[in-house]
């Protein structure tokens, strides 16, 4: 089974929260990187610890959360060899992963509920990436070479 990273600021903890959650109760395994309250921080802090934790393989794919999403995709992209979507409707989220081969996938915690995120995530971790013409243009996007799985 897949182990799925977990990353938030202050205002996506308690959907944070939530999609732990859900990944457990679907038979994932899950890394939560923080943070673990609604007290304030910034959001670069979980963000980067997220992206790491996809880059070294600990691992498969990640949910990063803040207050609009923008954040912390923000950070999460800095990194060569992740690709985060900021997803609010499952069919973004399908074409994220089927096109894009989304690692990270960004939900924005103030603008979002518990039951719109459901839809996303199951779009997210049941579409696959399609290859083909997606990963030549994918594999254009990093400034410099890494692997693309």
């Amino acid at each position: 089974m897949k182990t799925i990273g977990l990353a938030s600021d202050h205002a996506g903890f308690e959907l944070k929260e939530f999609v732990k959650s859900w990944l457990k109760d679907k038979g994932y395994n899950t890394i939560d990187f923080g943070t673990h309250s609604t007290d304030s921080c910034d959001y670069p802090d979980y963000g980067h610890l997220v992206a790491f934790g996809v880059e070294s393989g600990q691992c498969d794919l990640a949910v990063a959360i803040c207050g609009s999403g923008e954040g912390i995709g923000m950070t999460v992209n800095k990194h060569q060899s992740i690709r985060g979507a900021i997803c609010w409707k499952p069919e973004i989220a399908h074409l994220a992963r089927q096109h894009n081969n989304a690692n990270v996938l960004i939900l924005p915690g103030r603008f979002m509920t518990r039951e719109e995120a459901v839809p996303v995530l199951e779009e997210f971790f049941s579409t696959e990436f399609d290859g083909g013409r997606h990963l030549r243009r994918i594999k254009k996007i990093p400034l410099i070479p890494v692997e693309i799985k």
